[in-house]
């Protein structure tokens, strides 16, 4: 039999639909609960929109799998962006580079190759990834992930600072190449 947990926080809003502020331990008056949080972190697909900058809790792991777009924000704030990716097969990130913004990228199924390195004609650093790998690329690096599997390659990366505009969800590479030549 399942039973729930009790949470002293009120972040913690992305629950089981059976549980219910009421069931909450902690005493700080009004809980933060909003009814468009109700998805369960735990069964039932997630609603992946973009949830900042108000506090939220999600399972990263699956929403990452769930995801199928090329790009959905989850969070954003004022100073972090998580965005969910799936890279088709044979497809890649495309090289970029953030001059201002460090970038965390964790790979959640699949396999790939990252390359990084000073500049756009100089990738002195190659790697092999798969599951459970993580990639940090400081701030001016130029940065590709290239998906060598035969699956898509599913992954979630944080910017700091953000990256791209709240809510953005682009559903192709070529709607996020011509979003970001547009926004440029």
């Amino acid at each position: 039999m399942y039973r729930p947990i009790h949470y002293h926080y009120p972040w913690y809003h992305l629950m089981p639909s059976s549980w219910t502020p009421s069931s909450w331990s902690y005493n700080w008056g009004q809980p933060y609960y909003h009814g468009s949080y109700s998805q369960s972190s735990y069964g039932g697909s997630l609603v992946l929109r973009d949830y900042g900058p108000q506090p939220a809790v999600v399972n990263i792991n699956r929403a990452s799998l769930q995801n199928n777009t090329y790009r959905t924000a989850l969070w954003t704030g004022k100073h972090l962006q998580v965005t969910l990716m799936s890279i088709d097969v044979g497809d890649d990130i495309g090289l970029e580079v953030h001059p201002e913004t460090d970038q965390f990228i964790r790979i959640e199924e699949g396999q790939g190759l990252v390359q990084m390195g000073p500049r756009k004609d100089r990738l002195d650093f190659e790697q092999r990834v798969c599951d459970d790998d993580a990639i940090m690329v400081p701030a001016g690096t130029w940065h590709n992930v290239i998906n060598t599997g035969y699956t898509p390659l599913k992954v979630y990366s944080i910017y700091a600072p953000p990256e791209h505009p709240f809510g953005t969800v682009h559903e192709t590479k070529a709607i996020a190449m011509a979003s970001e030549r547009n926004h440029t």
